[in-house]
């Protein structure tokens, strides 16, 4: 399960949490329903704090159906569940250091199954008691941030992994959420033993109660950023909310623009994967209606 770059747009699985959570379940999905053969493997199926000897089995079904099924597991994210918690911006140092093994053991787990890359954001600072955000977080917090990023690419050069992903976030509790922050992050972390890469999302960087109503659109992040970009995430958004729509819904991203704007920053090759997240309530049917229909006007655009 080599990475592959190309024109043909894949799908984080974020999609399958509570439903096509094993192997068996979304390789056929993705597959034979939804005709994609590019995946992000999300970590919102298989928690790498489980015992080794799980871990190792689920490793090794994860390799076996992606093969089985012609596809490729581009990279793994950290998915939504371990996203909730602060991770490596926790005020308790303890728990930042847990977080880190958090990551080490999803290392472990991406190499095992096949997956040459590991990312998604990396932590968050607690609010303040009067509720007010400062423009950035502290230098200290910072340069904590920077040191753990160049030990996890220590642990991932260990395991045999060739990338490590961080996406940026609109939020000024997390980091990076500019363009200016992401590039001063890749250039500090530039010593790492196994690189750094942003992962950018279509409705993180187009989120205008954030950056303004001129955040119209992703132009600025992939010309300024095109040489550290290393995946895209694509989803339907109204940017006001990072929805992360299928493209059954109304929106203001259109994929035929999408993809001549990849085209047009350099990014014509960089993989694009499609994000959405789901009511846990909804049926399963009408939900792989719309995401055949999104699969199918994503591979249209971007044929």
């Amino acid at each position: 399960m080599s990475q592959r770059n190309g024109t043909n747009p894949g799908i984080n699985l974020s999609f399958c949490v509570k439903r096509w959570i094993t192997p068996d379940r979304w390789a056929p999905v993705v597959r034979d329903q939804l005709g994609l053969d590019l995946i992000q493997f999300s970590f919102d199926l298989v928690d790498p704090m489980w015992p080794a000897s799980v871990l190792s089995r689920h490793a090794r079904e994860v390799r076996k159906a992606a093969d089985d099924h012609g596809i490729t597991i581009h990279s793994a994210f950290i998915g939504l569940a371990h996203y909730t918690f602060n991770q490596l911006l926790h005020p308790d140092e303890e728990v930042r250091r847990v977080a880190e093994t958090w990551l080490e053991r999803a290392y472990g787990f991406a190499a095992e199954a096949g997956i040459p890359g590991v990312g998604g954001p990396l932590g968050a600072i607690a609010s303040r008691t009067d509720g007010k955000e400062a423009d950035a977080i502290d230098e200290r917090d910072y340069a904590d941030l920077v040191e753990r990023m160049l030990r996890l690419g220590n642990k991932a050069k260990a395991v045999g992994l060739s990338e490590l992903y961080v996406e940026p976030t609109p939020m000024r509790r997390e980091w990076p959420w500019t363009i200016e922050q992401a590039r001063q992050m890749m250039t500090d972390a530039a010593g790492s033993a196994t690189p750094w890469r942003l992962c950018v999302d279509w409705g993180h960087g187009t989120f205008q109660p954030l950056y303004g109503p001129q955040a119209d659109t992703m132009e600025p992040w992939f010309t300024e950023l095109h040489d550290v970009i290393g995946a895209v995430h694509i989803q339907q958004t109204d940017f006001q909310f990072d929805r992360h729509w299928d493209f059954t819904e109304k929106g203001r991203v259109d994929p035929a623009e999408a993809r001549a704007l990849l085209a047009r920053t350099g990014l014509a090759q960089s993989p694009v994967f499609l994000e959405v997240f789901y009511p846990f309530e909804r049926d399963s049917i009408s939900l792989l209606e719309a995401l055949k229909a999104s699969a199918a006007s994503l591979k249209q655009a971007f044929a």
